[in-house]
């Protein structure tokens, strides 16, 4: 209710009848959601102003009242007409750029006092009903105007910060590598100081760079060699028995991969006798 009394108070001289104090409700309402009365009539006069305050002449006419108003960003103009049937009043509202039209019907006596007209805390009646009629009636179908907003006070738009890295923006980077199956092989860093000679502790670990060569687990396929079957063109078929100790002199073709036997001296190789 904040302004109806005050704006009650400068019009109480001309408050003549009930239906002046109802239009007074209906015009405090507009004025709350935006909108300024120009004056009264169809047409516009000279020098209108946009007003909270009822323009002279409002009640002229005890069954019509005709009033324009204009929202405060200068959008919308609405045409009011009030109109007077037995105990009744008519409320008609034009919004006149998009021509939209709004009724709404309220009974007087439901709403004013007739015997308080003086008494502002006493001339109106179930004051909650009223203002939510006329709000769903007129002014919300019609769409009420924003409130106009200090451009300096708006608040002004966060300024972006870049990422830290580009690099996870740049749609031609290539990704890193990663090995099949998701997981790093455990190969241990050459950086690390304490992994220095952790390949001789463990020399049949699997790493690489022990102290020991196993000819058998150096990874390289070595193929087996049946000396009984013979040597082609060094040994004919049967020339060694079956299960005997043969050291061959040669390869059965190409040179095999791997060490070599022959590349140590046996054990005792000093001994005249063996």
């Amino acid at each position: 209710m904040a302004g109806l009394e005050l704006l009650y108070a400068s019009q109480a001289p001309g408050l003549r009848r009930p239906q002046d104090s109802l239009l007074c409700f209906v015009h405090w309402q507009l004025v709350t959601h935006q909108y300024r009365a120009l004056g009264t009539g169809d047409q516009p006069g000279p020098n209108e102003r946009k007003s909270e305050l009822l323009p002279a002449g409002w009640n002229a006419n005890k069954d019509l009242y005709t009033l324009r108003y204009e929202s405060t960003d200068d959008r919308r103009k609405l045409l009011l007409k009030a109109i007077m049937v037995d105990s009744s009043m008519i409320l008609n509202v034009l919004d006149c750029s998009s021509q939209q039209v709004a009724d709404l019907t309220l009974t007087v006596a439901d709403y004013i006092d007739p015997e308080h007209l003086d008494d502002f805390h006493r001339v109106y009646k179930n004051i909650e009903e009223l203002q939510t009629r006329v709000v769903t009636g007129i002014i919300s179908p019609l769409g009420a105007p924003k409130e106009r907003t200090d451009p300096k006070k708006e608040p002004k738009p966060e300024k972006k910060v870049p990422p830290a890295s580009t690099q996870d923006y740049d749609p031609l980077r290539i990704p890193p590598w990663q090995p099949l199956g998701g997981r790093q092989p455990s190969w241990p860093d050459p950086r690390d100081p304490f992994a220095v000679g952790g390949d001789d502790l463990d020399p049949f670990g699997g790493r690489r760079g022990g102290m020991i060569a196993d000819p058998l687990r150096s990874g390289f396929r070595r193929p087996l060699i049946d000396p009984s079957s013979g040597l082609p063109n060094r040994l004919p078929p049967g020339a060694v028995p079956p299960g005997a100790r043969f050291d061959p002199f040669g390869p059965g073709g190409g040179r095999p991969a791997g060490p070599d036997p022959d590349h140590l001296p046996p054990p005792g190789y000093d001994d005249m006798f063996m």
